[in-house]
């Protein structure tokens, strides 16, 4: 999906300044225990799966959205693993954002990945163990979500 209009509204009343946004993201795994990324069109890097929380929309319900809409897989969230706060975000067109994410660990349920939007350059499972280069904080709420530990994780 592309910019939603709330955000679209909001920068032709502050151009590219930061704006500070919800959002949630994804970590999903399939029965073998691997792990949905998306290869993004915006940077060309892999990325967790995720995306803003539209106004009214509840972050569970969005998470689902946002899954389906970017890799036409269908999930049932599990658990919130984790709250993040994103690093500055310079997007190609001067947009700044930062995001507060909510994580969630989520179960394919259904649909084959592949590329349903234009967001996605590719989109794949991958091991665990054999993650491809990913920014710091996607391996960070990785880690997070793979862990044993079922207490969400957040920074003080």
């Amino acid at each position: 999906m592309p910019v939603p209009n709330f955000v679209k509204q909001l920068r032709e009343k502050i151009g590219h300044d930061l704006l500070l946004l919800p959002g949630v993201s994804a970590i999903v795994t399939n029965d073998a225990g691997h792990v949905l990324l998306q290869r993004r069109s915006d940077f060309g890097t892999w990325a967790v799966i995720g995306g803003m929380i539209e106004p009214g929309e509840e972050p569970a319900n969005a998470i689902v959205r946002e899954v389906f809409e970017e890799t036409a897989v269908r999930v049932e969230p599990i658990r919130i693993t984790g709250v993040y706060t994103s690093p500055l975000i310079t997007y190609p067109n001067g947009d700044r954002a930062q995001y507060v994410i909510t994580v969630f660990h989520c179960r394919a349920v259904g649909g084959e990945p592949c590329m349903n939007d234009d967001e996605s350059l590719e989109v794949k499972y991958f091991s665990p163990h054999e993650l491809p280069e990913l920014r710091a904080d996607h391996k960070l709420r990785i880690q997070q979500a793979m862990t044993t530990n079922h207490e969400a994780y957040f920074q003080r």
